[in-house]
């Protein structure tokens, strides 16, 4: 059992970001727009690293001011953007097509790592982006009856949501070179924190916080979908290949679809679920066989 311990850890991580999608409706539900809600996402996040960091070691709270740029591009373009488009996602779709939709990043991280960090476009990729193409068709009805079941609206927020998830992948690269990646998970929060705060409203939200239910979704989101489901996927990657990191994560969309269907009753049709199963197949597909420097743990930093 100790053995495959980091694997419990990993499909644990990745199943708390299934669940952010509950968190985040019922936040909706008192009363909180998608802004607001992203802005708590990153400041209860940004807390419970700090704390985390400091019980750690202090060390690592270490950054050069010019290396912001890293951040900036981590916290503002990718993640800020990330959740903005994720949350409008689930709240004009459902939680289980923008899970879904969020998992084109892997596609999206082929083209550009492809342009920018000029990596190969192998046969096994072009087959990924392939299937993921179908897949994607599927979960928003495009096929097979040539009607789409969400608006277009929608489909670009979730498609947003999975182009500046991988642009969390590139801009993360750069950072990991000069930095621990919990350092760089540290500043991504806080840069995206002070980013979007002035600009969220989020005072306008503080009558919830005499609610119980608030709290803990609060709590929910900031700690069990991100911080717990970072440290933990983050301890499982470190005797485990990332390749099959990536794998077991992706029980996330499954955990989301299972989670929106038992507490708020959402359907998806067979097609649907098919274009499910073949974007998990093509994140499969796409990881290689062949060990790599464990740069892949940024892919599942938020999840979310």
């Amino acid at each position: 059992m100790k053995k495959n311990l980091p694997l419990v850890y990993i499909g644990i991580g990745a199943s708390l970001w299934g669940v952010i999608g509950v968190f985040v409706s019922y936040l909706y539900g008192l009363g909180l727009t998608p802004i607001q809600v992203v802005a708590i996402r990153v400041l209860t996040s940004s807390l419970f690293l700090l704390l985390y960091v400091s019980s750690l070691n202090r060390k690592l709270f270490k950054i050069k001011l010019s290396d912001s740029k890293f951040f900036i591009g981590t916290g503002i373009i990718s993640i800020v953007f990330f959740n903005l488009c994720l949350f409008y996602a689930i709240q004009e779709t459902s939680i289980s097509i923008a899970s879904i939709l969020l998992y084109t990043a892997p596609a999206f991280v082929i083209i550009l790592s492809r342009l920018f960090l000029k990596e190969s476009f192998t046969l096994r990729k072009m087959i990924a982006l392939f299937i993921t193409l179908i897949g994607c068709s599927f979960v928003i009805g495009v096929f097979p009856n040539a009607t789409p079941s969400i608006s277009t609206y929608g489909l670009l927020l979730g498609l947003g949501s999975g182009f500046f998830y991988a642009l969390y992948s590139i801009f993360g690269k750069y950072a990991l070179k000069k930095y621990d990646s919990i350092t760089v998970t540290l500043y991504t929060f806080i840069f995206a924190a002070v980013a979007i705060t002035p600009f969220s409203g989020l005072w306008e939200g503080l009558h919830i916080l005499n609610s119980p239910i608030a709290w803990f979704n609060i709590l929910g989101l900031g700690f069990l979908s991100t911080t717990l489901a970072y440290i933990l996927y983050t301890k499982g990657l470190s005797t485990v290949e990332s390749g099959r990191a990536s794998i077991i994560a992706t029980i996330e969309p499954v955990v989301a679809s299972l989670f929106s269907f038992m507490i708020f009753d959402e359907k998806l049709s067979i097609w649907q679920y098919m274009g499910i199963s073949l974007v998990i197949i093509a994140v499969i597909v796409v990881q290689e066989t062949t060990k790599k420097v464990k740069v892949n743990l940024l892919k599942k930093t938020i999840n979310t």
